[in-house]
């Protein structure tokens, strides 16, 4: 994890099929896509350019629901989101906010502990599922 929280692994797919496996990996496990932004398509729209970037956001209600009961706020930071995203080197890349990042913004660690050591060990295993060769 870096220190503004932010996990980043390389991936060996382009960013279009980063996402599909990801989609494919979430709904694998049983959890809800939500939203596929395509945000160079965005910026091509006003008339920008913007390498290829998309952001999934997905998730369930068992996973966050116990999470925002402890703190409400985290709604602002759930459902889950990854950003596949390609660098200037033409290299892909998938990032995510990092499950303990949201303890330390939050405080609670008693209260969030297991709950959040469940969600980073799911949001790894499907980004290394997405993301690899």
């Amino acid at each position: 994890m870096n220190a503004n929280g932010l996990t980043t692994l390389p991936s060996s797919h382009s960013v279009k099929d980063t996402i599909d496996r990801l989609v494919a990996a979430v709904e694998s496990k049983g959890l809800s896509v939500f939203a596929r932004i395509d945000h160079a398509a965005g910026a091509q729209q006003a008339g920008m350019t913007l390498r290829p970037t998309e952001l999934l956001i997905f998730g369930n209600a068992r996973g966050g629901t116990p999470l925002m009961q402890v703190h409400q706020t985290l709604g602002i930071d759930l459902p889950l989101k990854a950003l596949a995203w390609q660098d200037a080197d033409g290299r892909t890349w998938l990032s995510y906010n990092e499950p303990a990042w949201l303890v330390a913004r939050y405080g609670g660690a008693d209260s969030l502990g297991e709950a959040v050591q469940r969600l980073a060990g799911t949001l790894a295993a499907l980004s290394k599922a997405a993301a690899a060769g």
